[in-house]
C-alpha cells in the first residue's frame, strides 16, 4: 500500500463532544495508537455507525489505485470519503505544569469532505508528506 500518506489504528475516546448538531453525523474525537496522534472526525452514521471506545484503522491517501492490478484500496475498507486539505496550523504547546516547556509544536491538518470535516493533530513528522489543497481520500475499517 504505497499510496497512504498516513495510517494508524485509532480508538474513539468521546463522541459528539460539543453535542449533536445533526441527525445524520457525528463528530468522534480518537487517539491513535502508533503515532498518539489526536482526530476529530464528522461521520455520516447513518450509514456508518461509530460508538465510544471503538478501535478502527484510518488511512490517508492520494489514490484509490494500488499498483499492478485491478484492486482497489476501497476494497480493504469499509467506509470511503474524498476531500481537499485546507489548511495547515502549527501549534505551539503550552508550558507543563511544572514549570518545564511542553513536547513543542504540533501540526493541525484539516480537511474538508463536501462538509464534513477532519482534524487531525500531532508531531510535525507525522504530517510532512501533507500539502495544501491536496485531494485526500479518508479509508476506514473497523477492528475487533
Amino acid at each position: 500500500m504505497g499510496a497512504l500518506l498516513f495510517d494508524d489504528i485509532f480508538r474513539v475516546e468521546r463522541v459528539n463532544p460539543d453535542g449533536k448538531k445533526f441527525d445524520k453525523v457525528t463528530r468522534i474525537e480518537a487517539r491513535s495508537e502508533k503515532c498518539g496522534m489526536l482526530m476529530q472526525l464528522d461521520v455520516n452514521t447513518e450509514i456508518y455507525p461509530i460508538d465510544k471506545e471503538e478501535k478502527f484503522l484510518m488511512a490517508l491517501s492520494t489514490t484509490l489505485s494500488l499498483e499492478g492490478g485491478q484492486q482497489s484500496l476501497a476494497d480493504k475498507f469499509e467506509y470511503i470519503m474524498h476531500g481537499r486539505l485546507y489548511k495547515i496550523s502549527d501549534e505551539p504547546q503550552a508550558k507543563t505544569s511544572d514549570g518545564g516547556s511542553g513536547p513543542g509544536v504540533k501540526v493541525e491538518i484539516y480537511v474538508s469532505f463536501g462538509g464534513l470535516q477532519m482534524m487531525l493533530k500531532g508531531e510535525p513528522s507525522h504530517c510532512a508528506q501533507f500539502e495544501l489543497d491536496q485531494r485526500l481520500f479518508l479509508l476506514i475499517r473497523k477492528l475487533t
